[in-house]
């Protein structure tokens, strides 16, 4: 039996076009539902959705991408960086908000979307990358430690999700010292 390979790609976006905006909300809907939403333990209306995420777009110090399969909006993730006042970690930059709905994974989207915002921070002279992620979220963990990022702690009360606490863990990765990511490994 011959497969069909699904088409995926990441791109910055500064600015929503066609159904972008709608994909996001949809995307990042399924998301939520499925455990991973970014802060979010269940789905706030739409134009809560819609209001946010045109928000991050006028943000300075965030950088919005979006992974897409077949075309249609999947995921995403930000790169966000320190507040100018912020001198004494001017040097690192945040990976946060990152996510793969359901029917997206398995097709490399989630690592994709992990490389771009690390090649954007490299680009714009960062030395750290940071991130977090609750200990549910085992797959990013891995993909997150397969990618050269180090735990470094863990908060046994992150957050708390249907009234119950749950760990979340701490990352970072020296972008002086590590090379990116081949793109042959698994």
């Amino acid at each position: 039996m011959t497969g069909i390979a699904a088409e995926t790609s990441v791109e910055q976006v500064t600015r929503f076009r066609g159904s972008d905006l709608n994909d996001l909300c949809e995307a990042t809907d399924l998301a939520i539902r499925d455990g991973g939403g970014f802060g979010w333990v269940d789905p706030p209306p739409r134009d809560v959705l819609e209001r946010y995420w045109r928000g991050v777009l006028i943000v300075p110090e965030r950088r919005l991408f979006i992974g897409r399969l077949d075309g249609v909006v999947a995921g995403s993730a930000q790169l966000v960086r320190p507040a100018k006042n912020n001198e004494a970690q001017a040097f690192a930059a945040t990976l946060t908000t990152s996510f793969v709905v359901p029917w997206a994974r398995g097709h490399g989207l989630a690592r994709m979307l992990t490389v771009a915002v690390e090649q954007e921070a490299r680009a714009l002279g960062y030395s750290v990358l940071n991130l977090d992620v609750r200990e549910t979220q085992t797959a990013a963990i891995a993909l997150y430690e397969r990618l050269g990022f180090r735990r470094w702690g863990t908060n046994p009360c992150y957050a708390v999700v249907h009234g119950r606490i749950i760990s979340g863990h701490y990352f970072f990765k020296d972008l002086t010292r590590s090379e990116l990511p081949s793109e042959t490994q698994p």
